[in-house]
């Protein structure tokens, strides 16, 4: 019975010892987290936090390289700094990471994640990508746009042109031009005249502070014990914000029901928002849309059809000054390839070369959205040779990565040639990992079509129908001010003098 016992214990301790090194051999397999700042306890690198987090996070960059963590809070977040990395998450696991990590002021504004941009990676998601993808991007759908792009244009040239010699703001001026745009292709004239520039002039006052809040630091968002306290009154600022767009809305689209239900059949192209309608009768298709999701979609399209696209134009126009020859020369070449007597038109953007590596090099410094917009894998998953836990915040750092020396050449100047030469090949698509204006991969902008044709057009219908030039003893400010989107801080104002031949043209 001894010996039994004896063997019994010996089996035991054996079997403990082997679990206990399966278990430290399993430990030892785990890789670790990503290097980074230590932090405060509870606190993380919250007290740290500066007001430019993309110049911060780029010198942590240099600091720990190409992958770090940070705590903010309760929340572990993750930037990824270089090419390769950027790969793996936006590619070679792209569908790990393509849920997002939408903030408190994101969930509110999306009528809690019912949206494109913060929807989570499911079959409703796909529905409303489908269906805006076709209804809005498809090449006949744009081709079928043509018009009121063109008309939006010419009115934004005519109001320079009544200003010639007057200071024009030119951020202002650009996001007015794309909001009347995109008010215009989701439901056609419903609001038109006196009462269209009140509706448009409400849009412009909320989209801002909008965009303004989705960057705000939010203590729930570090903390989400204390989400419900709404401690710094975010999301009760947010709800407002939604309130005054939701009335809009709503008043448009009963306008809208009253138009079709006077119609016997719609004649010529059918307006987005009428797709929508139809999509919302049909309850038992895989593609019907709630009054809820329509409104979600509308606040994706206004949002993110408008603010970016004018601060990248104001961008581009700033950087023009302040490089006389890269002015000339663009203008040169509009004038090679569209003529002093003649306006721009869309049939001439694939020309004009030069034009485009302004546009491209102007979004490789100032990206609109430096840091994308966060994603979050489903599962924990392995990138670069460390662990990235399930639901931590990823960052892609394309403010960096864009500017990287290694990879750039002077990289914090303006040089357009750059993408005539070894970097002609670069475009939106996502492709290139060291360029990601648009993102990449299932998260890539769903308006890039858009976004990139009326980019061009209005960028270089300002360029060729005028001579720009500072006010008397101004200089441009290129300093930036960090938010979800990069803005300037000092808002550009330019003059105008008439450039074409013949004074018809600005009619």
């Amino acid at each position: 019975m001894d010996q039994f016992v004896i063997a019994l214990l010996s089996v035991l301790v054996m079997s403990i010892v082997w679990l206990i090194k399966v278990f430290l051999n399993s430990a030892k397999r785990t890789p670790p987290l990503p290097p980074g700042p230590r932090g405060l306890p509870i606190l993380g690198y919250l007290p740290f936090l500066g007001k430019n987090l993309l110049h911060q996070f780029g010198d942590l960059a240099r600091q720990y390289g190409p992958i770090y963590k940070l705590y903010l809070g309760n929340k572990l977040c993750v930037v990824i700094n270089s090419p390769s990395l950027l790969k793996e998450v936006v590619r070679d696991q792209d569908s790990i990471f393509a849920d997002r990590d939408a903030n408190i002021a994101a969930l509110t504004a999306s009528y809690g994640g019912n949206d494109i941009v913060f929807s989570p990676h499911n079959s409703r998601w796909r529905a409303m990508r489908k269906i805006f993808v076709r209804e809005v991007l498809s090449s006949s759908s744009l081709q079928a746009s043509y018009n009121l792009r063109k008309d939006e244009v010419k009115k934004a040239i005519r109001y320079v042109y009544n200003n010639t010699g007057e200071r024009v703001q030119v951020g202002e001026l650009s996001f007015r031009t794309e909001l009347n745009l995109i008010m215009n292709m989701l439901w056609g004239g419903i609001v038109e005249g006196e009462e269209g520039q009140r509706v448009g002039h409400e849009f412009r006052e909320v989209v801002i502070k909008l965009v303004d809040l989705l960057g705000k630091p939010n203590i729930g968002d570090f903390y989400p014990v204390l989400a419900r306290f709404d401690i710094q009154g975010v999301k009760k600022e947010m709800e407002g914000y939604v309130q005054s767009l939701d009335r809009i809305f709503e008043e448009v689209i009963a306008r809208y029901r009253q138009k079709l239900s006077g119609e016997t059949k719609k004649q010529g192209k059918t307006d987005f928002l009428q797709v929508l309608l139809e999509l919302k009768e049909k309850e038992d298709s895989e593609m019907s849309m709630s009054l809820t999701h329509i409104k979600a979609l509308f606040v994706d399209i206004v949002v993110g059809g408008t603010d970016t696209t004018a601060t990248t134009i104001e961008w581009a126009m700033a950087e023009l000054l302040n490089n006389p020859k890269a002015m000339e020369k663009v203008q040169n070449e509009l004038s090679e390839m569209v003529g002093l007597n003649s306006e721009v038109e869309e049939f001439h953007i694939p020309k004009l070369k030069y034009l485009e590596a302004i546009l491209k090099e102007t979004m490789r410094l100032h990206p609109a959205v430096p840091l994308l917009v966060p994603r979050s894998p489903t599962q924990t998953s392995i990138v670069g040779g460390y662990t990235i836990p399930k639901r931590t915040r990823v960052f892609i750092n394309i403010g960096w990565i864009q500017r990287d020396p290694s990879i750039w050449d002077s990289p914090s100047e303006f040089k357009p040639e750059r993408f005539l030469h070894e970097n002609e090949n670069c475009d939106f698509s996502g492709n290139n990992f060291h360029y990601l204006p648009f993102g990449s991969g299932r998260r890539i902008c769903a308006g890039l079509p858009l976004a990139e044709r009326m980019l061009m057009y209005l960028l270089a219908s300002l360029l060729h129908s005028f001579e720009w030039k500072l006010p008397d003893g101004e200089t441009v400010d290129m300093s930036d001010r960090f938010g979800i989107v990069l803005r300037k801080i000092t808002p550009l104002l330019a003059i105008p003098t008439p450039r074409l031949s013949e004074p018809n043209l600005y009619a």
